[in-house]
């Protein structure tokens, strides 16, 4: 998430960007731990998929959470048979990971049949045009690609919130850039789906509904395929602290999406974790009660994304699995798929 928009929605950190910026200290730093070999998953283990549930593990501490995941993947056997597919950031796979540990990762994803979501730049302040942006994310991609990589799916951070919040362009610029990045997208990787993350309360409904209109008739303007889908940012803990924004928004949000022919993917995490580990009292715990909360919150409002994306930006959890211990991320994302996601689909 954009830093501007993150202090302006819930005073946390940013998804992305910090570590963007804090790249640069982190090169070299890689600590070279082998992976576990692959471990293949017939069909069969799959069979029981019947919702599109995917995990993006955190990023802190330069890349440990994914390293401890690949070490051990017997420890969420489990939780892969349920979902779809891993994310992770760009530049943090490109600062974190050296080529041979990308290669065994990548390896490993595929022999698993899950599919690989990279989450992107699209307009920036280090990348102020569409053009500047994807001329400096390119490069990365293919390397991915040349190590094994197949990537499915780009989601945009927050192009919207970084032109309002950083950038300071009138939103037609937004537009504009945004469109012109799918543009190149579409030209250098046909495949790929392609999709917008933005934040909400810091935007509201209206806002965003006219953002996607503009933005999907801008590139229809320019005969581009529109966006694949859209995924939402939700500071949940805000709609009690600050009185803004609610469960029944967001479900307006997604009919919205559905109706313009867009897939709706909706960001599952612990909105109130930044502010409790600032007070002392945020652990493991926090993280899976307060990432089940929100799945039961909007799950009574009716709520049905297309896509479940659990994912992790702040310091936290801790331990990444086993996916039967007592407040993993990986047993976040094994019960949000059993629980939730499967039983309303």
């Amino acid at each position: 998430m954009n830093d501007e928009c993150i202090v302006s929605q819930h005073a946390g950190i940013s998804r992305a960007d910090f570590l963007r910026l804090g790249g640069a200290a982190l090169l070299g730093a890689t600590e070279m731990i082998p992976f576990s070999s692959a471990e293949e998953d017939t069909p069969a283990d799959h069979a029981d998929k019947t919702s599109n549930v995917w995990m993006m593990p955190p990023s802190y501490q330069n890349g440990r959470c994914i390293r401890d995941l690949f070490k051990s993947p017997a420890q969420w056997t489990e939780t892969r048979k349920l979902i779809q597919g891993i994310g992770y950031a760009d530049h943090c796979f490109a600062t974190q990971f050296s080529d041979s540990e990308l290669k065994s990762i990548f390896s490993m994803i595929n022999s698993w049949g899950l599919a690989l979501g990279l989450e992107v730049g699209a307009v920036k302040p280090w990348g102020v045009t569409g053009e500047a942006t994807f001329k400096a994310e390119n490069p990365m991609w293919k390397r991915f690609q040349s190590l094994g990589a197949k990537i499915a799916a780009i989601g945009m951070d927050e192009p919207f919130c970084a032109v309002r919040s950083s950038i300071h362009k009138p939103d037609e610029y937004a537009v504009n850039e945004t469109a012109n990045f799918i543009s190149l997208v579409r030209g250098g990787y046909p495949d790929l789906m392609v999709g917008d993350i933005e934040p909400y309360p810091y935007f509201s409904v209206q806002e965003l509904t006219n953002w996607i209109d503009s933005l999907q008739s801008k590139l229809s303007s320019m005969q581009t395929k529109g966006m694949d889908f859209f995924r939402l940012d939700v500071d949940w803990v805000s709609f009690n602290l600050a009185g803004k924004g609610s469960w029944q928004d967001v479900k307006t949000i997604e009919q919205y999406c559905r109706q313009k022919g867009l897939k709706f993917s909706l960001i599952y995490w612990a909105s109130d974790f930044p502010q409790l580990q600032r007070l002392g009292i945020a652990n493991d715990a926090t993280w899976y009660v307060s990432v089940m909360q929100q799945a039961y919150d909007y799950a009574m409002v009716g709520g049905k994304p297309d896509q479940y994306m659990v994912e992790s930006w702040v310091d936290g959890p801790e331990k990444m699995a086993h996916d039967s211990g007592d407040f993993t991320f990986t047993r976040s994302v094994r019960d949000i798929s059993r629980m939730i996601a499967r039983k309303i689909s």
